[in-house]
């Protein structure tokens, strides 16, 4: 993911970016730069360098370089290889120059008609399209900075968050947002931009979110934003952003903090990365069609949580995707002999991308030399999983600071579902079913919001768990993992021993265990699998067990003295693991927190497994 920052102030701004950029180097990036209207001469100084920030400052060191109003970039490739000519800001004659985040998927179309109007292009960016149709409209037109930018993005299709400065108005700076996120902070005589809020924290605790389709001007004395062509007003919220990430705020643990954060992360794991019709796939970066072309299937392999991801997505890719699929534990994958197909994509899942058997096994994988490429899911873009696969897609779940892992799981099945149905593109699917997929996508960040209203609910049933030594969960198709990793947080926070079984497996061993002391705990959607589901269940109240359902609101579940029914709103089939997991999530902290156990550092774990 880029980052950007900008500021315009009364004093020299070089290093207020420049320690921006270094705030956002967790988001991952090829390279760097950083453009300043020269107080002086009133030229556009631009300074880029490949690699990281500090490549960038070193350049900076070697000669005189300021100005009080400025923009910096740092890039993540997805079009044109990392270097510096391929690096932002890009500049168009020299007078304007723009930073750019997100993908602009017409800029081909927006090329060529440059192209044949005069302009020479000296990147393979899709950015640089859009620099020089602002300087077309400023140029041709005679239209003010601003004015140019509300015409060009109605040209545009595709996700951005852009930052413009200008010769001709060296007292601002033009910003507009769409799919791609954009906060501006507030100052005394002096107003700042960036994708993160974490940039400007050592500038400003006040700030304010842009929205989507808003366009803002920023000068030292004040800001103006517009939204369809309407002057519109945003909240300015005070927070230090430092900090944000190491507080608990209102929750009394992280690990609640952390689970009623998902629907913002998700938001930001999604931004950027769908429009409102279909994924952008070059947010995998510059290698990713190439290899996605070859793909005929996919080896997924992870650890713990992540793996339970990994089962999820083999469901979605073989039944969306139809396309043959493998998941195996990274401590066992190197003990195997692995038979790898043709065609055969190696996927990573890591929350902390450090975990020493999901890093083995990447390295065994290249050894062989037998995939068709390497693909990190991952939630640090500096990690050593990132760094040694050819390419990832980032999760931005931010800080996860909780032993166990929630909005790192849900943001992780997040990104397995975009690379489901880029691949799925080149199964069959239709674009009708793609851009269906893509609204139910768009509607998630809600659906988990409402989801997350059922806390109070969850820990009334909580409280007839807590005194429980033993517990089952049951999960049919798609929910078998889900059931799993609900499984997995009981016994890691609350250390109630809790298995999870298919089912449909109950006759077949299970069964014997049940008995009123057992509490059943089963994830119902409204899919096919429900009647198969509702008879399993019915063996189980036909035994005195306890049932504990977490059913869609139109499965038809009553409660009675043996089952009690927690109602979750409906959802689309694609996106059930994601809504299902959270009440599971908030049920173990429940129970351990009733149990008293240290919810966020549970005994014998760590967050990142980096010993075999």
């Amino acid at each position: 993911m880029c980052g950007i920052v900008g500021a315009v102030a009364q004093r020299d701004v070089s290093g207020i970016l420049l320690e921006g950029l270094r705030r956002l180097e967790y988001r991952g990036y090829d390279s760097a730069g950083m453009a300043l209207l020269d107080a002086r001469t009133n030229d556009i100084d631009c300074i880029k360098a490949t690699g990281k920030v500090a490549k960038l400052e070193e350049s900076m060191a070697q000669r005189p370089f300021e100005g009080r109003i400025g923009i910096a970039h740092t890039r993540w490739a997805t079009h044109g290889e990392p270097s510096e000519r391929n690096a932002h800001p890009h500049l168009s004659a020299g007078r304007i120059a723009l930073v750019h985040n997100g993908i602009i998927e017409n800029y081909q179309a927006l090329r060529q008609e440059l192209v044949a109007q005069g302009y020479v292009f000296s990147s393979e960016t899709d950015t640089e399209a859009v620099v020089h149709l602002i300087h077309q409209a400023c140029s041709t037109q005679g239209l003010t900075l601003l004015d140019a930018v509300k015409q060009t993005v109605k040209k545009l299709h595709g996700a951005y968050g852009l930052c413009v400065i200008s010769t001709n108005e060296p007292d601002k700076i033009v910003v507009a947002r769409s799919g791609s996120p954009l906060v501006i902070g507030v100052g005394i005589g002096e107003n700042f931009i960036a994708s993160d809020a974490l940039a400007l924290g050592q500038v400003t605790d006040r700030f304010m979110y842009l929205e989507e389709g808003d366009i803002a001007e920023l000068t030292l004395k004040e800001v103006k934003i517009w939204n369809a062509d309407k002057r519109v007003q945003r909240v300015v919220t005070h927070i230090t952003s430092e900090i944000a990430e190491v507080e608990k705020g209102e929750y009394g643990h992280f690990m609640l903090k952390e689970i009623h954060e998902q629907a913002q992360v998700i938001r930001n794991t999604l931004n950027g990365r769908i429009s409102d019709t279909h994924v952008l796939e070059e947010a995998f970066g510059v290698k990713s069609r190439a290899i996605f072309d070859k793909v005929q299937q996919v080896q997924i392999v992870a650890c713990g949580t992540s793996y339970h991801a990994g089962m999820i997505t083999k469901y979605w890719l073989e039944n969306i995707a139809k396309l043959s699929s493998q998941i195996d534990i990274a401590s066992d994958y190197r003990y195997r002999n692995i038979i790898v197909q043709p065609g055969t994509l190696f996927v990573t899942i890591s929350q902390s991308g450090e975990t020493a058997d999901t890093l083995a096994a990447l390295r065994y994988a290249k050894e062989s030399g037998a995939y068709v490429g390497h693909l990190a899911i991952c939630n640090v873009a500096t990690s050593s999983l990132v760094r040694e696969s050819d390419f990832c897609l980032l999760t931005t779940a931010g800080r996860e600071i909780g032993v166990a892992s929630t909005k790192a799981f849900t943001t992780q099945l997040c990104a397995l579902l975009l690379l489901t149905l880029v691949l799925a593109r080149r199964t069959g699917m239709s674009d009708e079913t793609e851009q269906k997929h893509v609204r139910d996508l768009n509607a998630l960040s809600g659906l988990v919001s409402r989801t997350l209203l059922l806390d109070k609910q969850i820990k009334l049933v909580a409280k007839s768990l807590m005194d429980k030594h033993h517990a089952l969960f049951l999960g049919r198709g798609v929910q078998y993992p889900v059931a799993k990793e609900g499984a997995l947080k009981l016994k890691e926070i609350s250390y109630i021993h809790a298995e999870a079984y298919p089912a449909g497996e109950l006759k077949h061993g299970p069964l014997a265990l049940v008995d009123e002391k057992m509490p059943v705990i089963a994830v119902a959607p409204n899919d096919e699998l429900l009647g198969k589901l509702k008879g399993n269940l019915a063996e189980v109240s036909a035994r005195g067990g306890k049932l504990f359902v977490f059913a869609d609101e139109s499965a038809g579940f009553e409660n009675d003295r043996n089952c009690k029914v927690v109602n979750v709103p409906s959802v689309p089939d694609i996106l059930s693991p994601i809504i299902y997991t959270i009440p599971l999530q908030l049920l173990a902290y429940h129970v351990a927190i009733f149990k008293g156990t240290d919810v966020d550092h549970p005994r014998n774990l760590a967050k990142s497994v980096t010993v075999e």
